[in-house]
């Protein structure tokens, strides 16, 4: 049982040096964007950055909510991986959902506005990309997000 205990504590110890690694690791890449595109941005608790571009006015979503949005994602690399604007139609989800980056950065805004978000791996997909598609494991991620309503 001690054995145990001893191997458990060891896996969890490289564990969370792992995932500081990934962590840091994410907020070099995101600064190194940042400062090559020139850009000024905000940042959450979750190291997450973000621009309001429109505030908006309405209604705030919160983890419960249905939302409508528009929106288009982004590697670091500008390679687009989806849009709604490229289907023509915005798509409904609720926002609990969803990848944890949303969940936290649409909260910082109202019915009517839109944000651009640069989200770390771990508040992304992290280490379970969808698959079939160009997003690798723990990629940081860029999207564009347009709050059309709060259900």
């Amino acid at each position: 049982m001690y054995k145990l205990a001893i191997l458990f504590s060891l896996i969890t110890i490289v564990s969370f040096t792992a995932c500081k690694e990934q962590d840091e690791k994410d907020q070099d890449l995101i600064e190194q964007y940042i400062e090559d595109n020139n850009l000024v941005t905000e940042v959450t608790a979750e190291g997450i950055h973000y621009i309001i571009t429109e505030a908006g006015q309405g209604e705030r979503p919160n983890i419960a909510s249905i939302i409508d949005v528009h929106y288009e994602g982004f590697t670091l690399q500008d390679e687009k991986f989806d849009s709604s604007y490229d289907r023509g139609q915005s798509q409904e989800f609720p926002l609990a959902n969803l990848i944890q980056g949303w969940q936290i950065g649409l909260q910082l805004i109202e019915e009517g506005g839109s944000i651009t978000l640069i989200i770390p791996s771990a508040y992304a997909y992290g280490n379970n990309p969808p698959p079939g598609g160009i997003i690798g494991r723990n990629e940081v991620l860029l999207f564009n997000l347009e709050l059309i309503d709060v259900l």
